[in-house]
């Protein structure tokens, strides 16, 4: 029997999943953050371009799938974090709107502004994007300020229909006044910069491009490692947002901890994750013919993302706690849509497999075959 419980549970992982992949797929972004350290020549960022601007539609397709299951399947929390905190979802919008208008129109005739000044634009989309991405995912962990008042759907609050608001005039940018956001940002950041150099290693048939990635791959890995094991110590060690049985929110000491130990899947998922980042990143560094660094590392990726925000949601924790007001704070069980609705989409999502059966065909038909600066000339179609 699958009951409303399992339901919530069941598009709570979906929509986590969609954010793993998400943060896989922020390759694009690292790999454009360094357009101009790692190409030195115009042959060889131009490589670099459009290696990614064969991929970059999979990651704003995923953005804005990820948005709309969350619109769908947990409304409240869509309508309380993307309208209340709209200035750093707009931020990230706007990057992201500024790589597609990098990638189509560098190349077209009339260009007045130039080459570089779109790439840019990649550049700027290859630091903010993520950046802001992993200080906003750093908020289900550290709290953001915000009211929730259910009352408003009936009239009987002073405030009128608005059922969730934010308590202050700064709208998602007191995000940034945390330093331990800034300390997620900066993991996911330098993350995807990792996720980026060991995509370039794989796809792109350049010895210069590859000695260099290795190289750059180092220092880029270490300050990952150095952030995002600062930000597991700060989450497995601080008070946590539990929810009882009767949806009453309370701090909990080592909550997020207790958590790991509680659920063991959970914990083993993410230690297969974390091992297979750092093999993925370990042997690209160590071996000078292994190139496929990016296939066990972004696996990894997902798995690790995914295992830890189900930390954050799962086993009577408040996935999006309030620092304004605790029992404000959004659960799986007081921002879910109805029953009916998720029953309904749970049917559809039946097709996902299906739909990820076919990304697989279509990147490797993209990636049948390395790109060459042979292969750049050649193409028709380049950014």
């Amino acid at each position: 029997m699958i009951t409303y419980e399992f339901l919530q549970h069941y598009w709570c992982f979906l929509v986590i999943l969609l954010a793993g992949l998400l943060v896989f797929l922020m390759f694009v972004q690292g790999a454009n953050s360094l357009i101009f350290s790692l190409g030195r020549s115009e042959e060889e960022r131009q490589l670099v371009i459009n290696s990614t601007g064969r991929k970059w539609e999979y990651t704003f397709t995923t953005l804005v799938t990820f948005g709309g299951a969350f619109f769908a399947s947990f409304p409240l929390f869509y309508s309380t974090s993307f309208g209340g905190a709209y200035w750093v979802w707009m931020l990230i919008l706007a990057s992201f709107v500024l790589q597609a208008v990098a990638y189509e129109y560098q190349s077209k005739p009339g260009n007045t502004l130039g080459k570089n000044t779109y790439r840019w634009f990649l550049v700027i989309n290859g630091f903010f994007g993520p950046f802001l991405v992993g200080a906003a995912v750093a908020t289900f962990f550290t709290g953001a300020a915000f009211f929730v008042s259910k009352g408003a759907i009936g009239g009987l609050e002073e405030t009128g229909p608005v059922i969730s608001r934010w308590a202050n005039s700064w709208h998602g940018l007191d995000a940034l006044f945390n330093p331990w956001n800034w300390v997620m940002g900066f993991a996911v950041f330098f993350l995807v910069r990792t996720l980026g150099l060991l995509y370039i290693i794989n796809n792109v048939d350049d010895e210069n491009l590859r000695s260099r990635g290795s190289v750059r791959l180092v220092g880029t890995a270490g300050l990952f490692l150095l952030f995002f094991l600062a930000f597991l110590g700060h989450v497995f060690t601080k008070d946590g947002f539990a929810v009882d049985a009767a949806g009453v929110v309370s701090l909990e000491p080592y909550k997020y901890f207790h958590n790991l130990l509680d659920m063991w899947y959970v914990a083993i998922a993410f230690l297969v994750g974390v091992v297979l980042v750092l093999y993925g990143i370990g042997r690209t560094i160590w071996s000078k013919t292994y190139i496929r660094g990016i296939w066990p590392a972004g696996i990894g990726t997902v798995i690790t993302v995914v295992s830890l925000l189900l930390l954050a949601a799962w086993n009577g924790t408040a996935y999006y706690p309030s620092t304004a007001d605790l029992q404000s704070s959004l659960t799986l069980q007081n921002s879910c849509s109805s029953e009916f609705t998720l029953r309904t989409m749970a049917w559809v999502s039946l097709i996902i497999p299906f739909v990820l059966g076919y990304i697989f065909f279509a990147w490797r038909a993209i990636d049948k075959k390395k790109l060459s600066a042979e292969e750049l000339h050649e193409d028709e179609h380049k950014y």
